[in-house]
């Protein structure tokens, strides 16, 4: 089989302008980027104001592994599926950041034959607004250190800037740096950090914000500093908020592109889903949802993850109601869960399939919490055994599954996903009893208890000394009862990264609660999270570069 990126780079796309046209936009609602992607003008909201919104669908995944498990795959395939059946549908992703796509993870643009296209642009740069984050970002960070060289007229402590630098490259030596260093001529000396631009609160406030007005007053709120009194200092008390916002006006416009098939797919934002609220931007669904009878989104690694957050942070500030959720799993990732080496996961596995199922179960018992009903979706790879996928599906319906499907479609496309799209417009069609964990003015403590126990499956919470001060400052700021975004490792349904499967016998650590005020959430710190990846020793760039014809290769 073709690599996704040579796949890729044969599609014959169909000009942007006839996605739009074909997803219900008028010509003055985009403004194109080249012939293949658009910017989308949010004045369609107001001329579809009173038109019913689609049903919403989400696509979630088990716990991660080296194995692989395809949920972006799975979103497109999905999407492509929906196509074939005769729906009018539209997908909504984040944007992929360049860190990962040149560190371990690679491209976040699908595979196989269930990608969206332009598959290279997607992923390098796209339509900046990655660039227009990191600058305002920056902007800010240097607005508190003139304020600082000339004279410190807001009375900030230095000792509590939280605030940092960012820049969209995978690079640990920045996690933690000293600045100012050079004489007096060049800055006050201070301790600071970098953070990639996902995990800037800047990305959070765009995924949030639901227009140009309100992305100022987010930004306006960011909280930066403390004075020497304890007072918060913010990007309003900075006087750069408003410049924020003008590097902002077109990054806050989602992006039209399209898949393999010529569906209509929406990437924007792109907060990470370990510390952030991992899911694309409010405005993206709210536009989609205006067009589409059918809208298929997609969280931030795993249901503990990315789909808690988008039930209790996304559909709560945005006011969305999600139909159905698809899980997706692989017979690989579930003998990997099993206790396999990744060597040797083409080798069949019955009993590793039954014992890394405790994973997949607590993924859908989180699914059903929220009242939804669950398809998952079996990602097929060559190596799967009849008997294992089997296995997988009467395993998955044993502990609550609506339905389990077999997705061929990173091999097949559309087509291999015609089973996924029948089974959940089947689920979407039916009433649900959707709800958030903990309702509208749950106090932190009991939020963080819920997510703990109920989703991680831990047997409770243990708050260290900082996040007992931690609380009770948010308290004093007026954030006790804001939304939770918990921060913790991706690789595990607890906090910790190595503990596999379904841990059982745990308490949940939290080292800190630090506010994040223009997104509007409080951000709960369990285990040692880190907001700058680093490289590993073999990252993906060392295998991107330019053929003799002048076209990438490499990039996956």
């Amino acid at each position: 089989m073709k690599s996704g990126l040579e796949i890729a780079q044969e599609a014959v796309l169909r000009p942007i302008t006839e996605i739009a046209a074909a997803a219900g936009l008028v010509p003055d609602e985009i403004e194109p980027y080249g012939s293949y992607r658009a910017k989308v003008s949010l004045g369609v909201l107001e001329r579809l104001r009173d038109r019913p919104d689609g049903k919403l669908i989400i696509t979630t995944a088990i716990t991660p592994t080296k194995a692989g498990e395809g949920k972006t795959t799975t979103s497109l395939s999905l999407t492509q599926g929906l196509g074939k059946i005769g729906k009018k549908v539209a997908l909504c992703l984040r944007e992929p950041s360049m860190g990962p796509v040149f560190g371990i993870k690679g491209g976040g643009t699908g595979g196989g034959y269930a990608q969206v296209v332009p598959m290279e642009d997607i992923n390098l740069h796209f339509n900046g607004d990655f660039h227009a984050v990191t600058a305002a970002h920056n902007l800010l960070a240097s607005a508190i250190d003139a304020s600082l060289y000339f004279g410190n007229p807001l009375d900030i402590d230095p000792a509590t800037i939280t605030w940092p630098r960012t820049l969209d490259v995978n690079a640990r030596e920045l996690r933690y740096t000293v600045i100012g260093l050079g004489g007096k001529a060049h800055g006050v000396p201070r301790e600071s950090q970098f953070v990639i631009t996902a995990a800037s609160e800047i990305m959070a406030v765009l995924a949030l914000a639901s227009d140009l007005h309100d992305l100022r007053a987010r930004l306006g709120r960011i909280v930066v500093a403390d004075t020497h009194d304890g007072r918060p200092v913010t990007a309003e008390d900075l006087k750069v908020a408003g410049a924020m916002t003008v590097i902002m006006k077109d990054a806050i416009k989602p992006n039209l592109v399209q898949t393999l098939e010529g569906q209509p797919v929406f990437i924007h934002a792109g907060p990470f889903g370990n510390i952030a609220h991992a899911n694309n931007s409010i405005i993206e669904d709210r536009i989609a949802l205006k067009l589409a009878d059918y809208v298929v989104t997609e969280g931030g690694f795993a249901a503990d993850l990315g789909f808690q957050k988008f039930c209790d942070i996304v559909c709560r500030l945005g006011g969305f109601r999600p139909s159905a959720a698809v899980l997706v799993t692989t017979v690989r990732a579930m003998k990997s869960h099993g206790g396999v080496p990744f060597e040797r996961l083409n080798e069949e596995g019955l009993d590793a399939v039954k014992l890394g199922s405790e994973n997949l179960a607590q993924h859908i018992e989180i699914v059903k919490a929220y009242g939804l009903p669950c398809v998952v979706a079996i990602n097929r790879f060559p190596s799967d055994t009849q008997a294992e996928i089997d296995l997988v599906g009467r395993l998955a319906e044993e502990v609550g599954a609506e339905t389990t499907v077999v997705n061929d479609g990173f091999a097949r496309g559309g087509e291999g996903a015609i089973d996924l799209a029948n089974a959940v417009v089947e689920a979407a069609d039916r009433p649900n009893a959707f709800s958030p964990l903990t309702p509208d003015g749950t106090p932190i403590r009991a939020q963080v208890e819920a997510i703990a126990t109920r989703i991680y499956g831990a047997d409770g919470v243990d708050y260290l000394p900082q996040a007992e001060k931690d609380i009770a400052r948010m308290e004093a700021l007026g954030f006790g009862t804001a939304p939770v975004c918990m921060a913790k490792t991706h690789l595990s349904l607890s906090h910790d990264p190595l503990a596999l499967n379904r841990p059982r016998g745990w308490r949940l650590p939290v080292r800190g609660v630090v506010p994040s005020a223009g997104a509007g959430f409080v951000v709960v710190l369990c285990g040692d999270m880190q907001r700058m990846p680093g490289l590993g020793r073999t990252p993906a760039f060392t295998k991107v570069d330019i053929d003799e014809r002048g076209r990438t290769v490499g990039l996956f």
